[in-house]
């Protein structure tokens, strides 16, 4: 189960992704942002080598916030092919040196989805070491064809009560909100 150190980062995940973001396709603020993380969960690596993180961040920036959904990898290594989705490198206290990427192209994080949606892994609380997140849902769209291997796709933007896209075979569901008693839920990841 997953490993949560409670050391230092430098620069932090919020300082990367503060700098990434904005040069996103999808992302729709300004270059200077305030980011507040409301929410997420991780996978754990069969091989215990990359640390995955859904991570649920609001921008306060403009005048209505906005939500957006970033996944994170952390390996020890560069990740050979993926240097367009490194975030950067962070000095971790205690594991050293992490590259840090958005997870879409990482092969460790896109099986772990996979492995999620046809339920051989549990999701992991996103703070707590050794304990699992069983707010974490999967729903399944019945009507959908599966010949192609699947691919799962990042729900940048959720919405309280969004689903999967009319094509999506399955999506994972979250909590959009630390918030206790939170009823806010919405598609974070689907399967395609």
């Amino acid at each position: 189960m997953s490993v949560i150190y409670r050391t230092t980062m430098d620069p932090t995940k919020g300082e990367l992704l503060a700098a990434w973001m904005p040069k996103q396709s999808w992302f729709e603020g300004e270059s200077t942002l305030s980011l507040r993380v409301v929410g997420g969960f991780r996978l754990d690596d069969p091989a215990d080598e990359v640390g995955m993180e859904m991570i649920l961040v609001l921008d306060e920036t403009p005048q209505t916030p906005v939500l957006y959904h970033v996944p994170l990898s952390y390996r020890g290594a560069e990740l050979e092919g993926a240097a367009e989705s490194l975030l950067g490198t962070s000095a971790h206290g205690i594991l050293g040196t992490r590259w840090i990427y958005d997870a879409a192209v990482d092969p460790v994080w896109q099986a772990q989805v996979k492995a999620l949606i046809a339920g051989e892994v549990t999701a992991q609380h996103q703070n707590d070491s050794h304990v699992l997140d069983h707010s974490i849902t999967v729903s399944m769209n019945q009507g959908t064809p599966t010949q192609d291997e699947p691919i799962a796709s990042i729900i940048r933007r959720p919405v309280a009560g969004g689903k999967g896209s009319a094509h999506a075979r399955a999506w994972v569901s979250a909590p959009l909100s630390h918030a206790e008693n939170s009823a806010d839920f919405g598609a974070v990841i689907e399967l395609l």
